[in-house]
């Protein structure tokens, strides 16, 4: 084999091998329901397959890609396959990844409008189709970015900048015992200390109160602190539940707190109405994080935050070093790396813009009612029989239940390996309020009743094998 000393393959070579993995990409697609929902080998065995020396020559392409399916796609949990109802799902869908490979094969830079003005024009575009459907105002803007984790610590680095002018001492942020694990981590980023980070205990439905809210913020104004954000669930993880959004945001309009929306999960569901029942007072979130890539169906990485004053973003996030004088010449010219933390940043854009254009809101709508029904679907089954009981009932299609005989972490976490040792399907264990209970959620439009039925009918198997067996 010939080195190329320019990195460059002939039209020929870049069809043989893009045509390949297209082929890939749909044998993958239309077999997925057969394939194993997760599988992993252990360490030391994924270590033996890959570890090598660094190369010094090439390899063909066809070994590469075998290599790639072998040893490191088969050793990956299928997140979109219509069995996996662990952590969310990322249902993902192939037009968004062709939008990946479009934007990766142009090498679409989008932090610059010198750079990028078509991908900055099309990120406004499709950022304020997001706020649209928020129903935000139209002074809101908002940017892309990889996830949840980086969508809550862009809007809290929003408001630590608008209501703190970023010094944290004395501040408080307030947030319930169901919110995310990144809000806590991005607190910790943006430098707040554990005593700062007020946890409160939620009611029967997993929500936030105000009362206890109200209360809270009272005891430390009265101690001399400076209370300055709510972070709110817009679906949590946990269960799906909702926090009284209307509520808190009144109640932060009057205490001049900034309230933030982790909708990562649950804000999507604003598409449909029994969504926008759910979500009444989400579009007075003063900043909102959303994750298109587990209720907008779009593949990893597509994370969105939105603010209600755009004009924020910059006003925290600019920095004017002389090495980009040139890209701050216009003055209507958008540049998102002064939006966000990235200024090196693909085009996360165009998989969502070109996912609505071609399927359409009213497709993803019926989508996103799906999430809701199988979620249904799945407790209506469990009540069925007398093996588990419902703990928390379907609610933005996740569904929380236990095994009436069973109650032991270690059932539950042997339960689990169980059915991903096995492959069919793929679910998660969670705690309330110190009990372990197992958990569904189901926002795949990909699955079906019977997907649902094979999961609990092997759920039920494996459960009285280990009881059986003491």
């Amino acid at each position: 084999m010939t080195a190329n000393r320019h990195l460059q393959l002939d039209s020929e070579e870049m069809r043989a091998i893009g045509y390949r993995i297209i082929d890939l990409i749909v044998e993958r697609h239309r077999t997925l329901p057969d394939q194993p929902a997760t599988h992993k080998e252990s360490p030391p065995e994924l270590s033996r397959r890959l570890h090598e020396p660094l190369p010094e020559c090439g390899c063909s392409m066809d070994a590469i890609l075998q290599q790639v399916l072998d040893d490191v796609f088969s050793n990956c949990s299928r997140l979109d396959h219509p069995r996996f109802f662990g952590f969310v799902p990322s249902p993902s869908n192939f037009i968004g990844a062709m939008a990946d490979a479009l934007a990766s094969g142009f090498n679409i830079f989008a932090g610059s409008w010198i750079s990028g003005a078509g991908a900055a024009a099309l990120e406004l575009v499709t950022i304020d189709w997001m706020r649209q459907l928020c129903g935000m105002p139209e002074s809101a803007g908002g940017i892309f970015v990889s996830g949840g984790s980086m969508a809550n610590l862009t809007g809290l680095a929003l408001a630590r900048h608008a209501m703190l002018d970023d010094r944290t001492g004395g501040a408080v942020a307030y947030l319930s015992d169901q919110t995310h694990a990144s809000v806590r981590r991005a607190l910790r980023v943006l430098g707040f200390l554990p005593c700062q980070i007020s946890e409160l205990a939620t009611d029967g439905r997993f929500r936030l109160r105000v009362e206890d809210l109200a209360a809270a913020a009272a005891r430390d104004r009265s101690a001399g602190k400076r209370p300055f954000c709510v972070i709110a669930n817009a679906g949590t993880t946990n269960t799906g539940a909702v926090d009284p959004l209307a509520e808190l945001s009144r109640f932060c309009r009057d205490e001049n707190l900034w309230l933030h929306v982790d909708g990562a999960y649950g804000a999507a569901a604003v598409l449909c109405e029994r969504g926008r029942a759910l979500l009444e007072g989400l579009e007075s979130a003063d900043s909102l994080s959303l994750d298109p890539h587990k209720w907008l169906f779009q593949p990893f990485e597509s994370g969105c935050v939105l603010v209600r004053q755009g004009a924020l973003l910059a006003g925290t996030f600019r920095v004017l070093p002389e090495y980009l004088a040139d890209i701050h010449r216009g003055a209507e010219d958008v540049n998102f790396g002064d939006r966000g933390i990235q200024l090196t940043r693909g085009f996360r854009a165009l998989k969502l813009w070109m996912t609505i254009k071609y399927f359409g809101l009213e497709a993803m709508r019926k989508a996103v009612v799906r999430g809701f029904e199988l979620a249904e679907a799945a407790e209506a089954e469990i009540r069925k029989t007398h093996d588990f009981e419902i703990v928390t009932p379907a609610q933005m299609g996740v569904v929380t239940f236990r095994h009436s005989r069973a109650a032991d972490q270690e059932f539950y976490r042997r339960l689990v390996d169980g059915m991903a040792a096995g492959g069919l399907a793929f679910l998660t264990s969670t705690v309330l309020r110190g009990e372990t209970v197992l958990r569904l959620c189901t926002i795949n439009p990909r699955t079906c009743e019977a997907d649902l039925t094979q999961t609990l009918d092997r759920l039920r198997e494996l459960a009285a094998g280990m009881i059986g067996s003491g």
